[in-house]
Order: structure tokens, then C-alpha cells, then sequence
């Protein structure tokens, strides 16, 4: 492993401290009292994944797989059956992100306060790193600020932005934000969106008259609705996902504050609730601590 790659480990590992000592620490106290594999050992390490907000269907799913492959290998030892929950909760959760095509357009989605406007800059910055063009679009004129919000992370990360008085018709800044981006050769248009889960229906509407616009005005874009969650808010935050997948095709999610919770198999739950691949976990307040998800490395760091 590289040093830069052992120091992105290092700083998952670190933002996943609260659900390891909560999910993991207690399967290794289970792991060392369990005399044998019997119900009273699969009760507990039920209620130890249901406690870290892995949800009732992952929970399920976790459970009947690992009682089939402690069966079938005839398995004795608890530390043995350590390491197939281990094998399983990759397999569970690993969906492979997509390949990225360019141009691309990212709209994202979510309720204020998940740290929406926040990853839009973090994003930026990751992907001019990596020598992309970057424009931001602020597409949620609703809630008062958010275009001042987003205007910081554009000059913090050197990257133009198409922004409207608040108030205005959002799926005209989105037009406005689709010509400047096909003008300036921009890679991603990352567009900010309203947050108002309250009114579903004016948030489909506006949501499906943007996707209109970018459609008939980019067709040649690879348009993405990427889904920011806040992994503090547990079952909630998968309610919020329920509830967007209705009003629109959600491509992607990311999962934000994960350092800040005990409850970090919210991700399992995701997995398997949406079926819909996680791209992205916030593990900290810095840039590097937004990181691509990987399964096998998400389940290492927690184990």
C-alpha cells in the first residue's frame, strides 16, 4: 500500500472510529465470550447490527447468508464466523460505481443541512485535481444564501459559477449554467438543487423541468442525480432516500459525516434498501476526507 493510500486509510479508519467501537468492538466481546455458535450467539450479533443502524432487511439478509455459511462449512469457531460476517457485509454492500463519462453533469439532490453545498466544493476541488474543467450552478434559489453559500466554495476552488438572483426559476439558471458550460468546455456541471422534501410535488416539478432542460439543451452529457445523505440522521436519512427515489432516478449517493456517528452501517442499509451504489463518504471536515467508497476498505476499516 503507498503512504498516500495508507494515510487515506488512516483517516477513514479514524472517521469510522464511533461505528467500529459500536459495531465491530461489541462483535469482538460476542466473539470472545461465545462458547459456541448457537441461537443465543445469532440473537446478539443480530441486535449488535441492528444497534448500528444496518436496518431490518440488510439485517436479515446478513443473518440468513451467515447461518447458511456456518452451516455448509460445518464452522465451530466464532472467529471463523467473525470473518465470513466480515466477507458477507463486502459482498452486501459492494455495488461498483459506474464508469464516469465526460461531459457529465452532476445534479444533487437532498434536504438542507446534510452538507450538500459543502460536498459540491469538495467535489470540485477532487476533480480539478484530477485535471477536469469544473462549473457550479446554483440551481437552489429557494432557501436564502445558499447561491452566497456556494459562491465561497466556486472562488475556493477557482471554478466559474451560474447563479441567478434568489427566487428565480431554477431551471433557468439551469440553462443559463448549460451554455456556459458547452461555451467554456467545462468536463462536470455540478448543479446545486432545493432541499424542500416537504412539498415533494414542487420539488418534482422542478427537479423534472431541469432534467428537461439539461436533456434537450446537452444531450450529449452524461446527466447524473447524485443523492447527499447525512449518515447521523440513521433510518431517517433512508426514509429522505425513499422518498427522492420517487421524485427522481437517483444515480449515485453520498454519504456525509460518517465520523460523527455510531451509526455507519446506515450504508449497509442503503445498499440494500435502494440497491443504488454508494459514491462518495465524508469522513471529516478536510477535502481529502471526502473519499470514493470502497466496500472492501469501508468493512476493513470498521473490522
Amino acid at each position: 500500500m503507498s503512504e498516500e493510500k495508507k494515510g487515506l486509510f488512516a483517516r477513514l479508519r479514524e472517521g469510522l472510529s464511533k461505528t467500529r467501537n459500536q459495531l465491530t468492538g461489541r462483535v469482538d466481546d460476542l466473539v470472545k465470550e461465545t462458547r459456541k455458535i448457537d441461537e443465543d450467539f445469532y440473537e446478539e450479533l443480530e441486535d449488535i447490527l441492528l444497534l448500528s443502524d444496518c436496518g431490518m432487511r440488510a439485517t436479515d439478509a446478513i443473518m440468513a447468508e451467515l447461518r447458511d455459511r456456518v452451516r455448509k462449512q460445518n464452522v465451530k469457531d466464532a472467529n471463523q464466523a467473525r470473518d465470513i460476517l466480515k466477507a458477507i457485509m463486502v459482498e452486501q454492500m459492494d455495488i461498483p460505481r459506474p464508469p464516469l463519462k465526460w461531459p457529465m453533469v452532476m445534479l444533487m439532490v437532498g434536504v438542507n443541512g446534510v452538507g450538500k453545498t459543502t460536498t459540491i466544493g469538495k467535489l470540485a476541488l477532487r476533480f480539478q485535481a484530477i485535471g477536469r474543467k469544473i462549473m457550479l450552478c446554483a440551481g437552489d434559489t429557494f432557501r436564502a444564501a445558499a447561491a452566497d453559500q456556494l459562491q465561497i466554495w466556486a472562488e475556493r476552488a477557482r471554478v466559474p459559477i451560474v447563479r441567478h438572483a434568489e427566487g428565480a426559476d431554477p431551471a433557468a439558471v439551469v440553462f443559463d449554467g448549460v451554455k456556459s458550460a458547452k461555451a467554456q468546455g467545462a468536463d462536470l456541471l455540478i448543479v446545486d438543487t432545493a432541499g424542500r422534501l416537504h412539498n415533494k410535488k414542487n420539488l418534482m416539478d422542478e427537479l423534472n423541468k431541469m432534467r428537461r432542460v439539461i436533456d434537450r439543451e446537452y444531450p450529449e452529457a452524461d446527466v447524473r442525480c447524485i443523492l447527499v445523505l447525512d449518515a447521523t440522521t440513521g433510518q431517517n436519512g433512508l426514509a429522505q432516500a425513499r422518498a427522492f427515489k420517487e421524485v427522481c432516478e437517483i444515480g449515485g449517493i453520498i454519504l456525509t459525516k460518517l465520523d460523527g456517528t455510531a451509526k455507519g452501517g446506515i450504508a449497509l442499509s442503503i445498499r440494500q434498501e435502494l440497491q443504488v451504489p454508494v459514491w462518495y463518504i465524508g469522513v471529516g471536515e478536510g477535502i481529502e476526507d471526502l473519499q470514493p467508497f470502497s466496500a472492501k476498505e469501508f468493512v476493513e476499516a470498521l473490522f
